[in-house]
């Protein structure tokens, strides 16, 4: 079985997932159980996902785990917009999120591409 930690998009999306609890520990108390909730939750999903996706014998079934990693990574930056929309973040820290959501996007289209072509 390979190991899912020593893949880089894994590695990208704990430290994504640890940037998130950072970020909604500054959202007001309202928020425990709403936008704070699922941005953690779709943070952890991903890299829940890779993991899970790399335990499996099949590459449809391993593909089906990254795809929806990639869905929950764009929750995410959907919930990142609304942060900003209602100020809860900054435009900067918008942008700073973004950028790490892009570039585990580009290696989770990678990994689904590599996987599906095997």
């Amino acid at each position: 079985m390979a190991n899912y930690r020593n893949l880089e998009v894994w590695q990208l999306s704990r430290v994504l997932t640890k940037n998130i609890y950072g970020l909604t520990t500054a959202f007001p108390r309202s928020e425990v159980f709403g936008l704070s909730a699922q941005l953690r939750r779709a943070a952890v999903s991903i890299m829940c996902n890779i993991a899970e996706g790399q335990g499996r014998w099949s590459a449809r079934d391993q593909c089906n785990f990254y795809i929806v990693a990639r869905g929950s990574l764009l929750e995410i930056e959907s919930e990142l917009f609304i942060a900003a929309d209602v100020e809860y973040i900054t435009a900067e820290k918008l942008e700073e999120h973004l950028n790490q959501t892009e570039k585990i996007g580009r290696k989770l289209t990678g990994l689904i591409r590599s996987t599906r072509d095997r």
